[in-house]
């Protein structure tokens, strides 16, 4: 206080002084963000999910020091589709990618015209996309330095394909190749993604992870061969929890994890091993839960809340809108399916969605609501069934039974007339944007 001022002299020195301590506070930065996308993990497959023969410490205490969703679903029960999702916010039939996956002598590719995480995070954000790629590995579609990304480094397509190099591509550089080391593969992964944040730690960075693990062929490193009693294919998730320690404590060590976000989750549910823990089928499985819910974990110490689980129904959709929202970074002028889900994360507050729409290729086979599940088509001994062709369209309480065991079609009449109209109008939307009609 200066001594003898008047009142209203005392006023305006009071203000100023406000002024220049809200001047001086530092402004916190936008976050960096990282995504590690396994490939092919099982809802069942953590610890905190309920695996009693893997060992995932790491992830369990992320899931524990952070946000985890328990009705998490993937944009598609197979892999390229749903990271066409992942990548733009958008059902992948909207992209042109929803049919099967793009094989070694396909094509086809992410059109350009496409607004990928990359590009929407752009110009403040290093940005880098280190393992699988698997949405084009021709021209004009290929390297992902065309989507957004100053750096590349991984694979074309999955790591049971062949011809297979490990590529590395940034801006102004020209596309070099190597040989595949398999057993070191998903270490190559952590280690190039690791130099990635160090090189960049001064400045706001995305980090995509996108692993080939646990897909088949499995080859676990060294380190790693034969601890699971899962075997190979648990010694494969133990590294992975392994190097996502590595990871999260090297943030701690440079001082920068309050000021990242990490997001874990997989691109659809276990193929021929793993676990979909409590739900119907798998990989592949037309309708059934267990090829769409996967694991989701959100963690940012200081800028998400610790040891909250969500049971809202989501999508990896929902990556995009909500990491940009998070970063502070306008929605792209595109069409999106994707909502934003900061409050559910921050606040515990209900799902912005309504619905959810599953697609096996580019055919609508079920709609999940926040307590139903409307399931019209499954597979028989290699044939598309038709549910509706046998009386057997499925609905579902998820909430009291998330196998789908019980059809409860006959005790909730007007439920059931709803959910197949929803099914309806998915169907009128949706199929007719498919590049391949029947």
């Amino acid at each position: 206080m200066v001594k003898g001022a008047t009142p209203q002299r005392r006023q305006v020195l009071t203000g100023l002084a406000a002024m220049g301590a809200t001047a001086a506070a530092p402004v916190r930065r936008p976050p960096n963000v990282v995504v590690v996308l396994a490939d092919d993990l099982g809802y069942g497959d953590l610890g905190v999910q309920g695996s009693n023969l893997i060992a995932t410490p790491n992830l369990d205490r992320l899931a524990r020091q952070g946000v985890r969703m328990t009705d998490f679903y993937a944009a598609a029960n197979i892999c390229t589709p749903s990271r066409a999702g992942l990548q733009t916010g958008r059902y992948p039939i909207r992209t042109g990618l929803a049919y099967e996956v793009i094989r070694a002598s396909d094509t086809n590719g992410l059109a350009l015209s496409e607004i990928t995480l990359a590009e929407a995070l752009k110009p403040d954000y290093a940005t880098a996309l280190v393992g699988k790629w698997h949405l084009g590995h021709v021209a004009p579609f290929w390297p992902p330095t065309k989507h957004g990304y100053d750096l590349f480094f991984g694979l074309p397509y999955s790591h049971d394909m062949k011809p297979l190099s490990l590529y590395t591509a940034a801006s102004g550089v020209e596309l070099t190749q190597e040989d595949v080391d398999f057993p070191r593969l998903t270490q190559r992964f952590f280690d190039r993604g690791i130099q990635f944040i160090e090189d960049n730690r001064a400045r706001p960075f995305f980090l995509m992870l996108s692993l080939t693990a646990p897909h088949l062929a499995l080859n676990p490193h060294p380190d790693h061969a034969g601890h699971s009693r899962a075997a190979a294919y648990g010694d494969v998730v133990e590294e992975i929890d392994s190097q996502v320690g590595r990871l999260t404590a090297l943030l701690k060590a440079l001082g920068i994890d309050r000021d990242t976000l990490v997001f874990v989750t997989s691109d659809n549910g276990p193929w021929m091993e793993g676990s979909s823990g409590p739900l119907r089928d798998r990989k592949g499985g037309a309708g059934w839960d267990g090829g769409y819910r996967v694991p989701f974990i959100a963690w940012g110490p200081g800028r998400l809340p610790a040891g909250k689980v969500s049971g809202e129904i989501a999508m990896n959709i929902d990556l995009l809108p909500t990491i940009l929202a998070l970063t502070g970074r306008p929605l792209p002028g595109t069409e999106m399916d994707g909502r934003d889900l900061t409050a559910v994360l921050m606040r515990g507050a209900r799902s912005p969605h309504d619905e959810l729409i599953l697609f096996n290729n580019e055919k609508v086979v079920a709609v999940r609501t926040d307590r139903w599940k409307f399931v019209a088509s499954s597979y028989y001994r290699s044939i598309v069934l038709p549910l509706a062709a046998i009386r057997g369209e499925g609905l579902f309480d998820v909430r009291a039974d998330p196998a789908e065991t019980y059809n409860l079609a006959s005790l909730h009449p007007e439920v059931l007339k709803d959910m197949r109209a929803r099914l309806d109008r998915a169907r009128a939307t949706f199929e007719p944007l498919g590049l391949r009609k029947p």
